[in-house]
Formats: C-alpha cells, structure tokens, sequence
C-alpha cells in the first residue's frame, strides 16, 4: 500500500499527475465536490447563524467510502484540488468527511501540471485557507438564498417551473435592455462620399469625404461642383507608429477569443481548456491573471530568438485591471513554451494553437508601422471648401503581428490599405464618386464573448461563473441563439462618372442576427417582473458590490456570516411581501375586439409558452392559438393574432387522406394523416395550398426513400440537428466529413452500419433481455441503465460489470414514476338549462 494519498478533482488531472510521482504516492479522483447544499431544501439555517446543511449526495457516497477507506492506510494526505476558490472548498469537505486529522492532511497547489510544479507543491504544502473557503461558502450561500426564495415567487406569479440566480438575471437584465434599446432606435439616414483617384503612373486608390451629407440635395449639389473638376494632392503627412501585442490570456479574454476566432461557446471553450490543463499541457485555466512567471518569461524569449530572431524579442511583465483578481497568479499559457501544436482532439489543438500565439506573441516586439495621410483638394469652377482624406498604413517591421493579432466583437472600420508613392501637388485623374445613402446602427446585441466582457466590466461575476451562467440562461429559455433572417431596406447611390451623375437603387439586408444572443418572451416576463419588485438584486452595482465583498472575504477582511445576515435582513421580508400581494404577471396585451364576435382579444403567456386568446378570463367558450416561434408577446399585432385563428384550415385530400396546414409550438407545418411536415422557414401557412402542399409532401416522400437495402432492411439518409445522417434498423448513424455524404457508395453504408453496431457492441456492459434492461458504458466514463424510455445515469466509480439482475430491477423501480391516484371528482351540479338548449329539446 503506498503511504502517501494524493486527492485531485478529475480522474484526468489523477492520471497525469500519477506519471511524476513514484510508487510511495497513490493518485485518486474525488470527482470534483464530494458534499453540497440538499438539492430539495433550503439548507441553511436562516433562523440562527446561517450555518450551511452540506450533505454526501447518494452518487458520491461509495466514493466516499473508498476514499476514507484509503486515507486511513496512507500515512500522509496530500489535497490537491485546484488552487481557487472551489478548489479550496473540495480541499476542506474532503478533511471533513474523511475525517482527515490535522498532522497527517497536507494541502498543496499547482496551477500547471508538470513534473516541476508537482515536485514543487510536495516540497511546500501548507494548511487549508479558511478564508478562501469562506468566500466559497458566501457565494454558495447566498446564490441559494436567492435562488430558492425567487424562484417560488415566480412559479406563483409568473410560471411553473421557472428560476431565479443572482448572476444568471443580472445576465438576462443586460439582454433584455440591450433589445428594447435595439426595438427603440430610429436610423438616420445620410449620404457618405467615396471616391477612386488614379495617378500620373496609373495607380488606383480610394479616398472619402471626412464627413457626411445628411440630405440628398446636398450630396447631389456636391456631386454637380465636381462635374469637370480636377484634383490635386493639398497635403501629405507620413507618421511612424507602432502596435503592441495584447497580454497573455485571462479566463474571460480566452472566452471571448475563443468565440471570434474558433467560434466556440464559451462552455465549450471551457471544456476544452479544462483537458488541456488536466493534461499538462496549459496552465490553470480559470484566472485574472495576465501575469507570467520568471521561468515562462525566459522560456517565451528563448523560443522566440530561436525561432523568430532576437529582434522579435521584446520580454514584458503585465499588469491586469480586473478588480479583485483570484488566487491563480499567472496567466492561461503553454507549459512548455517550445511546444507549437499538439496531437489528437481537433478542437482542443485549435484552442491550444490560439493559447500558443497570444502567449508568444504578448513577449515579441512591437509592430512597426508608417501610417500615412493624405487630403485631396478639389479644383472646379465654384469653389469646393471639402477635402477627400485617403489613409494608408505601411508595416516596416511585422514584430509580434508575424505570430498573432486580437481580434474584435465588431469589425465597423474598414481596413487601411497602402497607397501608391505619393507627393504634394501631384495631380489626379477621378475613376468616380458616389454618394451612398447610409443608417445609423442600432446597438448590436450581444454574442456570448460580447456578454461576457460586459459582465467582466461591470464587476459581475467571475471567471468560473460565466460559462455555466450563459448555459443556465440558455437551458431555461430566457434566452435563444437568435435566428433572425433579417428584413431588406432600399437604399439610394449616386454616382458621378465620366461627368455625368446616374441614379442607382440598391438593396441590404439588415438586423440579420444568427447565433446572438436574443430574449425570449419568457426571459422577458420574468426580468421585468424581477426588475420591478426586487430591483436592488438585479442592480449592477449591488452584484459588483456582492463580488467586491466575496474578495473581502477571501483576504480575512470580512466575516461571512455577518455579510448573509445583512442581506437576508432586508431580503427576506421583500419575497414575503412581492409573494403576497404583488399582483400576477403573464405579459397579457389587449389588442383589440373579434369582429365576429365582439370579444376581447389578447396574447399572454400560457402554460406551454406564448398564446393568443379570443374571450376573457372567464369565458367558457374562448378559442386559443399559439404563437409562431418567429413571433413575440410584446410585438406581434392585432392582424398577426387574427390570422392565427383562421388556422387549422383543411386543403384537400391526399392518397386518401385529409391534408391541413396548422401552426404549432416548433412552427407551422402540413399534417398528413400521421405524418407532420415542417414548412420552410419564411413561409406563410396561410398562403399554403393544395398546390404546394404536394409539392412539399412529395418532398418528403423522396426524402424519407430508401437510399439502400442492408440486411433487407431499408436505409434512408437525413440531416438533423447534428448534421447528415442515416437511418437504419432504428437506428440513426451520423455521417462524418470522411464520407461524401450526397453519393455514399454501397460500401460506404455497410461500413457506416457496421462501424455502429460494433460501437454498440462494445458499449454494452450486460443485458437482460427478458426484462428489457440493458447496461451500457456512457459518455465521460458514466454508464446508463435502461429499460424502455427510462434511462439511469450511473456515477463513474460504479463497479458496472458486477451489477446483478436484482438490484438493477430495484434501481429501475426505485426511478420509475409512481402513478398518482385519481382523485374523484365531486359531483357536478346542474346548471340552468339556457333558453337555446330548451329551445333545442322542444324541437
């Protein structure tokens, strides 16, 4: 038995640390928290000191027992979770419930994994820092606090189901201001002047007016000055400039890099730093830092005069200018600097080549540039006061730009170019001028890189908090990766050429938004609600407060008992109040009266999402419709809402069976028979007839044709949300970019369906087939129990292999919903017949 037991969060990060450390040290795995807050109660005590109710979870327990089992034969115990917060807090739940005693526990941080850094950290433990897990404590704490009284409040005055963070509505808040203030603006239009000049050698370059004209007549009066003018250079002005290199990466730099370059989510950007560093390969990944060490610094240099020169050396220290920056003390960077690329998971090796740059790059000189100016003077028969402007930019020594250069939420400058060799008084031909019409911008909405350095700015949140907090927001639908296609707005460009002026109508589209980030009508309904009863939670400057507080608490500054006490004081009695008497909020709109019927018509949120209505609240004869998901509560019309109820509307029949075109939750669709047809994305359900409702079923009939027989069974081919793929047997197999996916060979598909059933094969685990039970290996080493629909996630640290029939049959009854008995109705009382019904039964 070895006599040392080192504990890490991540089988991973266990198996690359075992590889430094020699037969005395057993490496295991705690699977990140071993203890928590129960999940179906409050579990602090908000009645006395507000100590916290941490419980082993029932998944965790076998772990525990393992692990408390191996401590107890180690002589020494070396906690060597990650060196923040979190990490901190693993550390001492682990003392506490292995009953780890004080002379044989030692805690000791890294925050790269190499064999220097692990010698190093055995060579300096310490004690765990109570002041860190404090600060833990506080933002769990207080997280729950609001958490689990918000979200009560909603359920009863918004929506079943619904939730409440301090974080993750501070987030929705931002969304949904930056909409309005999107659905508020008013463009401006105005006229932008550019033009071509050619010099004597016939060099081309463009140059533009410095400023706009705001009306058409002015820009065409411009226009008219210039008809038979000739141009001369007035002025030119060279300047040297320089560019510098951007720091090495902080948690929420990579995140927003990440997405502007490799257009990851900043979940998935996470998840793939994470097995970077639990590989050895990256430095910790989640810091403030822009700090590198003495050891990176010079290992940075000698990689770069090695392979760049020395004149591409320039060593800087930086300073970060995040406030209360957490306990890693250095930047997110390669851990070894001579390593350029990395073998194996694509992704992960982008991620890596992007952390490889801009490490490498924030230590090489600065770029060397001329920028030049130029003003063009217009010579014509009036005289003309305005000036063309052309810029050029000239790189005289690339310096870190060779490796590497930051790039930006939005790209609104046009790029300088170079100019031709130029001279004051040089004279110049004109190719031509236009005048452009152009609009104002509305703010853009934000991306999640976007998102996540506006919550950095503010003060909200920290590094750990931005990824799960976006997901969060995501998952609970108060948020959406838009789709918007965006609508076409005519615009007008003049143009002078060859002395005459021409009219030109052109078109752009505008407001198209894929993959921003856009609230959803519940997100809606519940940040107004939140904003309007609890608007000292959902203040900036109150969740800046609460992080500045949480770093008080890491530095022993503040008492974090005393800091819940204070908030809950004035919380508290708030829910108690909203609960009672606020009044409900479902979003409802009047928008008119039923022409037919003279009843009120209205949209609201409905239990399942959106709706239209045509009667009051009490009427027992209303007529309901759901809205497309391409419509909103806050912004559809009373047409819209009218033309949703002249849906279902039946278009003939079909091989015998009726055709309707109807409107549904996912969106509009043709039914034929049992089978549903989504109709193509911008086309009007109400303009559909019989006409083109064949054309798409015969679509779909050839779509869902078998391409091909295997085993004499059919296989059809698809593309889903997760790209191409192939039906067979049931089965959906994904098709990868290995295959050319419109002419897939026979052979192809046989390797396809054969490479899927052996991948089935070799997941399942056992099988009992007269029970309908299967065992089989899952993702991320868990595994899954199923029988029929219902599906046991099963921990990493079961022994799968030795699961019996029995107590697989007691899992699958212990998770089998039991079903509720019907409880019987009272009787019904008779209503008074009305005069039709009477008139109805006389006849």
């Amino acid at each position: 038995m070895a006599k040392n037991l080192v504990i890490v969060e991540s089988p991973a990060k266990a198996k690359t640390i075992e590889k430094f450390l020699g037969k005395d040290f057993k490496v295991s795995s705690s699977f990140g928290h071993i203890a928590d807050l129960p999940s179906k109660e409050l579990g602090v005590d908000v009645e006395g000191d507000f100590t916290p109710k941490y419980i082993v979870s029932s998944d965790k327990k076998a772990l525990v027992r393992e692990l408390k089992a191996l401590s107890k034969k180690a002589e020494m115990v070396w906690l060597a979770s990650d060196e923040d917060r979190e990490g901190e807090a693993i550390a001492w739940h682990l003392a506490e419930e292995l009953d780890l005693k004080e002379e044989k526990t030692k805690r000791i941080v890294f925050h790269e994994i190499t064999k220097t850094a692990i010698l190093k950290a055995i060579e300096n433990p310490r004690q765990i820092d109570y002041n860190l897990v404090n600060a833990q404590q506080a933002r769990r704490v207080l997280d729950r606090l609001v958490g689990y009284e918000l979200s009560p409040v909603l359920w009863r005055k918004v929506k079943g189901g619904l939730s409440a963070g301090r974080v993750q509505s501070v987030a929705v808040r931002l969304i949904v201001e930056r909409e309005r203030e999107i659905e508020a603006f008013t463009p401006v239009g105005s006229y932008r002047i550019d033009a071509e000049f050619i010099t004597a050698e016939g060099n081309k370059f463009k140059a533009k007016l410095p400023k706009n004209f705001e009306k058409e007549a002015d820009a065409r009066a411009f226009l008219a000055k210039n008809i038979k003018a000739s141009y001369k250079v007035s002025d030119l002005v060279k300047k040297p400039a320089k560019k510098s290199p951007a720091a090495p990466f902080t948690t929420s730099t990579l995140q927003q890099e990440a997405s502007r370059k490799l257009y990851f989510s900043v979940g998935k950007t996470m998840t793939m730093a994470q097995r970077l560093y639990e590989a050895g390969l990256i430095t910790y990944m989640r810091t403030d830092s822009v700090n590198l060490s003495k050891d990176a610094i010079a290992a940075a240099e000698k990689e770069i005069s090695d392979s760049y020169g020395s004149e591409y050396s320039k060593p800087r220290n930086y300073k970060g200018k995040a406030k209360g920056a957490q306990e890693a003390h250095e930047a997110i960077r390669p851990t070894d600097m001579s390593r350029k690329s990395i073998e194996g998971d694509y992704d992960q090796a982008r991620l890596y080549d992007l952390i490889w740059k801009r490490t490498i790059a924030s230590q090489m000189s600065d770029a060397q540039l001329e920028r030049t100016n130029v003003k063009i003077e217009v010579l014509a028969s009036e005289k003309v006061s305005e000036h063309f402007a052309a810029n050029g930019e000239m790189i005289k020594f690339d310096g870190f730009l060779k490796v590497y250069l930051e790039g930006t939420d939005f790209e609104e400058e046009e790029q300088e170019g170079m100019l031709p060799n130029l001279s004051k008084g040089d004279d110049l031909g004109n190719e031509y001028i236009t005048a452009t019409e152009r609009f104002t911008r509305p703010p853009y909405r934000f991306t999640e890189a976007s998102l996540v350095k506006q919550l950095e700015e503010l003060g909200i949140g920290r590094p750990s908090t931005y990824a799960p907090t976006i997901s969060t927001i995501i998952n609970r639908n108060y948020v959406e990766k838009g789709s918007v296609e965006g609508v076409e707005r005519s615009y007008l460009q003049l143009t002078l050429q060859e002395n005459e002026v021409n009219d030109k109508t052109l078109t752009e589209t505008i407001g198209s938004d894929k993959g921003k980030l856009v609230p959803t009508d519940i997100g809606m309904i519940v940040n107004d609600f939140l904003v309007e009863h609890f608007s000292s939670v959902l203040d900036y400057n109150f969740t800046a407060k609460v992080e500045q507080d949480f770093d008080d608490i890491a530095e022993g500054k503040e008492e974090w008992k005393k800091m819940m006490k204070d908030f809950y004081a004035k919380f508290h009695p708030r829910v108690e109040d909203v609960s009672e008497n606020a009044d409900r909020e479902s979003g409802e709109r009047i928008l008119g009266e039923d022409p037919a019927s003279g009843k009120t018509v209205l949209v609201r949120l409905g239990k399942f999402g959106p709706m239209a209505q045509i009667g009051a609240p009490d009427d027992e004869e209303k007529k309901f419709a759901s809205l497309r998901p391409d419509q909103q509560l806050h912004q559809i019309t009373f047409e819209e809402v009218m033309d949703l109820f002249k849906l279902p509307k039946t278009l003939g029949v079909y091989k015998e069976e009726d055709v309707e075109v109807n409107n549904g939750r996912f969106g509009p669709y043709i039914r034929l028979g049992k089978k549903f047809i989504s109709l193509p994305k911008g086309m009007d359900p109400l303009e559909v007839d019989m006409e083109v409702a064949t054309e798409l079923i015969l679509e779909k009939e050839k779509a869902d044709a078998p391409i091909a027989f295997y085993e004499e069974l059919p296989v059809q081919k698809g593309v889903g949300r997760f790209g191409p793929f192939i039906k067979w047997n049931n089965i959906f197999i994904n098709v990868n970019k290995k295959y050319d996916f419109d002419n897939l060979s026979e052979a192809d598909i046989k390797q396809l369906i054969e490479d899927k059933k052996q991948k089935e094969i070799d997941k399942l685990i056992n099988e009992w087939p007269d029970e309908g039970i299967r065992l089989e290996k899952a993702r991320w080493g868990r595994f899954n129990l199923i029988k029929g629909k219902l599906k046991i996630e099963l921990p990493k640290t079961t022994e799968a292999d030795k699961i019996t029939l029995e107590e697989a049959l007691a899992m699958i009854e212990k998770k089998t919903p039991k079903k509720k008995a019907a409880k019987k109705k009272a009787p019904a009382k008779k209503k008074a017949p009305t005069k039709k019904k009477t008139a109805a039964k006389k006849k």
